[in-house]
């Protein structure tokens, strides 16, 4: 089989991985605030089960999550998953919703209690005072926590070739039963580039952001 026919092969499948990096990134990362405004919520109960719920989703593998999203349903409540996408979509979504909801939480607790008070002082109302002192700050702090689990995500979608989502590993390993080995070393060419050039955005957006020295 030829090159262009193997690039053009696992193309087409980096671009199921493309479909759930950004589709996962658009619900997780609004997700995630809920998420983390419930943990920090003076109701007792919703805070205890939100802790619990994130505590349970990052002390378990991605992969065992898929198989969850995946083949429970049809299991226990006789509802079976068709669709494959769908089901990744939805492990990913949750699993990366609840690791920015603790970067959400420790960039807004990491801004002193002094500058809420300060704020007050002036006189400024506490939606003035989260907009115009707090946020700022927070969303300064969290970019390079949150850069770094989004570039963990471009390679994470590799995972869900384990529930046959056809993306780009699946595809490399299908010419591997035919007796070709380099296409799996090839797709490291397709995440090496998308990093890269992730990796290039956010470190423009952090210098963007250095309207803080402190």
């Amino acid at each position: 089989m030829s090159f262009q026919q193997v690039t053009l092969d696992l193309a087409a499948g980096f671009l199921e991985n493309c479909r759930l990096f950004f589709e996962t990134l658009l619900f997780s990362i609004p997700l995630g605030l809920i998420i983390c405004f419930c943990s920090m919520s003076k109701f007792k109960p919703l805070s205890f089960l939100s802790k619990i719920f994130v505590w349970c989703i990052r002390g378990t593998p991605l992969m065992l999550q898929l198989f969850v999203v995946m083949y429970v349903p049809g299991l226990v409540f006789g509802i079976p998953m068709r669709n494959r996408m769908l089901a990744a979509l939805i492990a990913f979504i949750i699993n990366y919703a609840c690791y920015f909801s603790e970067i959400y939480r420790g960039g807004i607790e990491s801004i002193s209690k002094g500058q809420y008070e300060a704020g007050q002082v002036l006189g400024l109302t506490k939606w003035q005072i989260f907009t115009k002192i707090v946020l700022l700050q927070v969303i300064k702090r969290i970019v390079p926590p949150m850069s770094n689990e989004i570039i963990t995500l471009v390679k994470d979608t590799s995972l869900a070739r384990v529930i046959a989502v056809a993306e780009i590993l699946l595809a490399a390993e299908r010419f591997a039963g035919k007796g070709l080995i380099w296409p799996l070393f090839y797709t490291g060419a397709y995440f090496l580039i998308f990093c890269g050039v992730l990796t290039v955005l956010f470190g423009w957006v952090e210098k963007k952001m250095n309207y803080f020295k402190g």
